[in-house]
């Protein structure tokens, strides 16, 4: 499986958006410090995920979510997700 996350900094007030075959692996990776782009934010913390069964639906999703319409998308599932007490 692959899976699309995106992942949040209260140290830096942002999200990152990536995608992965190993979702708990690479969260280990940004927070230890692996990635240049993330470093900056530890620790960062999993608020949301989508899962697919290639790695051409992830990349796609992806790269989709760093859209205008992909963010304004996770603005109002994220919001959703807030009002009911879960992220």
């Amino acid at each position: 499986m692959h899976y699309v996350y995106v992942l949040w900094s209260n140290k830096l007030n942002k999200r990152y958006v990536g995608s992965t075959e190993d979702i708990s692996k690479r969260i280990s990776e940004h927070n230890r410090g692996c990635n240049k782009f993330t470093k900056g934010g530890i620790p960062w913390n999993l608020i949301y995920s989508e899962e697919f069964s290639t790695k051409q639906e992830a990349l796609k999703r992806e790269k989709f979510l760093k859209t205008g319409q992909g963010r304004k998308f996770l603005d109002e599932i994220l919001k959703i997700r807030k009002g009911a007490g879960v992220v």
